[in-house]
């Protein structure tokens, strides 16, 4: 039997890059998986590619999309993976709107994701996966605007709603997991890389050349299904190539 199998998964975020992947993920250990996508395209594609995945058109930071997403499907496990693009300037060139993006994107979908979950609209023994970063522990370059802090937010997120959780005793485990390396043949992944390399002043192949055990998307799908089905302890986790930790 596979692991995920008669589970129902929620990927928010779920039509490119390490969304895509964890779907693709989840759909392999025999989940009933549901992709949420912003936009029109990008869902046509997906439905087109994948027959068997549910889809569902919806803006991740819209107030009412919890409760319309947990409608379209009651999940075992929720996926919050929906970001946006990081700044890619130096500090003093950059507008608030720019900076906050992804305090507006990426908090804001996990915050009203987490925030429906605690109002018990999901059954005991639900699970909720934050997707955070590595940069969320390690500070990020000083070019990438406010991404470093949305993302360890999330981190914190997941503690504070497990906690919540915990003493309303509804039985909820919720957690972040940092990938940790940036990952080439991703939309954030690429921009970053780009971003960085032109922050130091060298080639971006050089940067990634500087860079050593890095995971892959698909090594982030397959954590997100470890997490899924294990008993980890906890609520930060770490993935890399070399395989699923614990965050220090």
């Amino acid at each position: 039997m596979k692991p995920l199998q008669n589970q129902n998964v929620i990927v928010v975020g779920g039509s490119r890059g390490v969304g895509r992947a964890i779907v693709e993920a989840a759909l392999g250990a025999g989940a009933t998986v549901l992709a949420v996508v912003r936009g029109a395209p990008d869902l046509k594609q997906l439905a087109w590619e994948r027959p068997g995945l549910r889809t569902l058109s919806m803006d991740a930071t819209a107030e009412a999309a919890p409760q319309a997403v947990f409608n379209a499907l009651a999940p075992d496990v929720l996926v919050v993976c929906a970001g946006a693009l990081a700044a890619a300037a130096p500090i003093q060139e950059q507008s608030w709107e720019v900076f906050s993006a992804n305090w507006e994107m990426d908090v804001k979908a996990s915050f009203l994701f987490c925030r429906e979950a605690l109002k018990g609209r999901l059954k005991p023994g639900a699970r909720v996966l934050l997707i955070a970063s590595g940069a969320a522990i390690t500070g990020g370059p000083p070019n990438s605007g406010g991404y470093a802090g949305a993302k360890r937010m999330q981190i914190f997120l997941a503690g504070h709603c497990q906690k919540e959780s915990d003493k309303l005793g509804l039985g909820l485990r919720f957690m972040a997991l940092s990938p940790a390396r940036i990952m080439p043949g991703t939309g954030v992944g690429d921009r970053g890389i780009d971003s960085i390399a032109a922050y130091m002043g060298i080639r971006p192949a050089d940067f990634l050349a500087s860079l050593s055990d890095m995971q892959t998307p698909d090594d982030v799908g397959r954590a997100v299904v470890d997490l899924a089905t294990g008993k980890p302890q906890g609520s930060s986790f770490t993935v890399s190539g070399s395989g699923l930790a614990a965050a220090a």
